[in-house]
């Protein structure tokens, strides 16, 4: 079964409270990037850079059925290692999920209070790209089925119409059966 946000936010928790120093922890995180892989070197371009980060950060995502799959890359090992955790998170995870995540593990590891302004930057930029994918690809579903929908209407009208047979058909037709009886 699939673990909820919240059972890997708390895994992540109790991951980092097992690290006594402050140093211990930065080392995981960079360990955490150095394993994140699968990014396309040929998407390492400003259209997929985060913006916001002092270090470079590309993100891209995909479409698996109605989730979101995310693949970043960056040029720091340490930012690297955060994006890691935001994907561990956040990957493969509905639109309304990663909206609604309130991806409390940052605060509750220290992370907040212990990266430096400019990385708390960068991590806020790339929480907020991952949050604006998420809103597209929700407005691209809910277009999706509106189209779908209107598609749907379509096709029930477009049925509807070859079972009536038009009024300027049927009527000359009536009027002919008549006149043909009469003279009968």
């Amino acid at each position: 079964m699939e673990k909820t946000i919240q059972e890997i936010e708390d895994e992540i928790v109790d991951e980092f409270s097992f690290f006594e120093s402050w140093q211990d922890k930065y080392e995981y995180i960079i360990e955490l990037g150095k394993k994140l892989k699968g990014y396309p070197e040929d998407k390492q371009t400003n259209d997929h850079k985060v913006k916001g980060c002092q270090s470079s950060v590309w993100l891209v995502t995909d479409d698996d059925d109605g989730r979101i799959v995310f693949k970043a890359d960056s040029d720091s090992t340490i930012v690297k290692g955060l994006i890691a955790l935001l994907i561990r998170v956040l990957n493969r995870r509905t639109p309304d999920e990663i909206l609604n995540a309130k991806l409390e593990f940052i605060a509750k590891t220290g992370l907040q209070q212990h990266l430096a302004q400019t990385r708390a930057n960068g991590l806020s930029a790339m929480i907020k790209q991952m949050k604006m994918y998420a809103l597209a690809y929700k407005a691209k579903q809910k277009k999706k089925k509106m189209s779908d929908k209107t598609e749907e209407k379509i096709t029930v009208q477009e049925s509807e119409q070859v079972t009536e047979q038009p009024k300027e058909v049927t009527e000359p037709a009536e009027k002919a059966d008549k006149a043909e009886l009469n003279n009968a």
